[in-house]
């Protein structure tokens, strides 16, 4: 069995290094702006905070998994 992280998680390392802030502060973001819907919110973070769209994408989806959306 591998422990290997899947889905969008895997992206989190990289994330991280590349824009300098945790993952749990882009979630922040995301469960804060008034935007709701998925493609919405992969492009304010793209062309709000110069995310991109694999990284926006994996936030957003994560994100809203966990908050079951």
């Amino acid at each position: 069995m591998s422990n290997a992280v899947k889905g969008p998680a895997s992206y989190f390392p990289s994330i991280e290094k590349k824009y300098g802030r945790p993952v749990e502060e882009w979630q922040r973001l995301v469960r804060d702006s008034p935007l709701t819907r998925h493609m919405e919110l992969v492009a304010w973070l793209k062309s709000e905070h110069g995310l991109g769209h694999g990284h926006a994408n994996a936030i957003v989806a994560h994100t809203l998994a966990e908050n079951g959306s």
